[in-house]
């Protein structure tokens, strides 16, 4: 489809143009809070799924993110996911482990007949933008997200841990990492260190160049945002000078 699109549509002659590269993370939605240590499977089956889809960036989710921030032993687990999969599975052996088989290109061809017609549907409506701007791919995720929950707590949908082999008592014996007041301090104290070290007057002037550039909406903001970030600006500080200028996107109400 990535290749069909840009050569039809967009016009690339460059046969890179028409090489799809592609990030893969794992599901948060499909992290539990019940019985978090099982969240590893999941992941793991994730993540070889994306490998043996061709991936060429992969993140693990951390099995305690539907509890808080990965603790540092969680983090690491993650990690050995991949490097298990990448080192011990075979799954990397072979440039497509999956090719040939019936059911994964059937199920391919589904997939792509569903996609063409969601495309098709937001070229009738105008294009991506204003698709967003009337809310149709909010609703869609929210219609979703609804119709999903809904199967798992009727049980038409399994959630092992949630709606079977629920065990209430499992989730207090896992570690919940709390992040510990004094380290905002200590960013802060950075951060403000930082700002005291710089060139103010260049701070200054890149981001005054960097909102002059933004007012005139048909040029490359990259080299002024290159340029005040080397001056010594913060992203904070840059993002908020161009939300001068061009506000704050907000969501539409979607009922």
């Amino acid at each position: 489809m990535w290749a069909k699109i840009m050569k039809e549509r967009f016009n690339a002659k460059r046969p890179d143009s028409l090489m799809l590269r592609f990030h893969t993370q794992t599901g948060g939605a499909e992290l539990t809070a019940q019985q978090p240590e099982i969240n590893i499977v999941r992941t793991t089956l994730q993540a070889l799924a994306a490998v043996i889809g061709g991936t060429q960036s992969l993140h693990v989710n951390s099995y305690d993110e539907a509890l808080s921030l990965p603790s540092e032993k969680a983090a690491k687990i993650a990690i050995r996911v991949q490097q298990i999969i990448a080192h011990e599975s075979g799954a990397v052996d072979t440039v497509d482990p999956l090719a040939g088989s019936y059911y994964i290109e059937w199920l391919t061809d589904q997939i792509e007949e569903r996609a063409w017609k969601i495309i098709d549907t937001i070229d009738s409506m105008g294009g991506m933008l204003k698709a967003i701007s009337s809310g149709y791919p909010q609703s869609q995720i929210a219609e979703s997200a609804y119709r999903i929950q809904q199967m798992i707590e009727t049980g038409e949908m399994v959630k092992v841990g949630v709606n079977m082999y629920y065990e209430p008592d499992w989730v207090g014996t896992t570690e919940v990492f709390r992040v510990k007041p004094e380290v905002r301090d200590t960013v802060m104290e950075r951060l403000k260190k930082y700002r005291s070290e710089r060139d103010e007057m260049k701070v200054r002037d890149s981001l005054n160049e960097l909102r002059k550039m933004a007012e005139k909406n048909d040029v490359n903001l990259f080299p002024y945002m290159y340029n005040a970030i080397k001056a010594g600006a913060t992203v904070g500080e840059t993002s908020k000078t161009l939300r001068e200028i061009w506000g704050e996107y907000r969501e539409p109400i979607i009922f």
